[in-house]
């Protein structure tokens, strides 16, 4: 498992660190807590949620909130890139070649082996 993964993990949608949550699931890069889970089940089935405050607009947080985000922003990030690395590094050992990996991606042959060949 590659460090970015076994960072600390954020759900992805309220931020909270996967210790301060019961449970956190995994996607492709990205997480959400069993409580996220719950409003968006709310959502699709359009009952009030009253437990969770109105959705704000980024104008509306100050600049301590904004910097506040900026860690979790970077650890899903984090993981997300390592994701897709993995992904990558297992289509090679099946033998995929590098442009086929690099029309997938949309980029240069040479630039998906310059950015995954590196660690």
């Amino acid at each position: 498992m590659s460090k970015a993964v076994a960072a600390v993990m954020y759900c992805s949608f309220c931020g909270r660190e996967s210790r301060q949550v019961k449970k956190l699931i995994s996607g492709l890069g990205v997480y959400i807590c069993g409580d996220c889970v719950a409003k968006c089940v709310a959502i699709v089935e359009d009952r009030p949620d009253r437990d969770t405050p109105p959705l704000r607009d980024r104008e509306e947080y100050s600049d301590d909130e904004l910097l506040d985000e900026i860690p979790r922003v970077a650890a899903t990030t984090a993981n997300v890139e390592a994701d897709l690395r993995a992904r990558v590094n297992e289509l090679r050992q099946r033998g995929v070649t590098w442009s086929r990996i690099a029309a997938a991606l949309g980029v240069t042959r040479q630039s998906a082996w310059e950015r995954f060949t590196h660690p």
